[in-house]
């Protein structure tokens, strides 16, 4: 096993939950912790990192990734503004832009709410209906995403 260096004293990114132990909220957490907590694949949490510049884990060695309190708390209303309230990433960056983390974080985004779930490309995005099963909606969001992530590959591939 790989020892993390200096990572204890971090916030505790050395413990892991894997330990018994549960980490203090004020913890750094590793990106396959975040991952489980918030119920989204590590390759998702990579792609918004790219897509919301306000996410910014700490980078160690070899890469590997700690987020801190407040990355949690912003990745968790990411998801909750593109699953849960039919944003697109476009509506959820202008919500970002224009009204702050701050205002994000404590749900501030009334006034853009009909503005920033437009796609941007000539199409509202309505939250998914209410006649599909949870367990298809989830499925439905990650293909999406997955769809998402494909074709900004394609597009750096240009």
């Amino acid at each position: 096993m790989e020892q993390e260096d200096g990572a204890a004293a971090e916030g505790g990114a050395g413990q892991g939950a894997s330990s018994g132990t549960k980490k203090s909220p004020s913890a750094f957490r590793t990106i396959s912790e975040v991952s489980e907590e918030l119920g989204v694949p590590q390759h998702v949490l990579r792609f918004w990192e790219t897509k919301f510049s306000q996410v910014k884990p700490l980078k160690r060695g070899g890469g590997r990734r700690y987020y801190r309190p407040e990355d949690l708390a912003l990745l968790r209303r990411i998801k909750g503004l593109l699953y849960d309230d039919g944003y697109t990433i476009r509506g959820v960056q202008k919500l970002l832009r224009d009204n702050g983390i701050k205002a994000v974080l404590a749900g501030d985004d009334t006034p853009l709410e009909r503005g920033a779930r437009h796609s941007g490309n000539g199409a509202d995005t309505q939250a998914p209906s209410d006649s599909l099963s949870e367990d298809s909606r989830a499925r439905l969001r990650s293909v999406a995403l997955e769809l998402g992530s494909l074709r900004d590959m394609l597009r750096k591939a240009r």
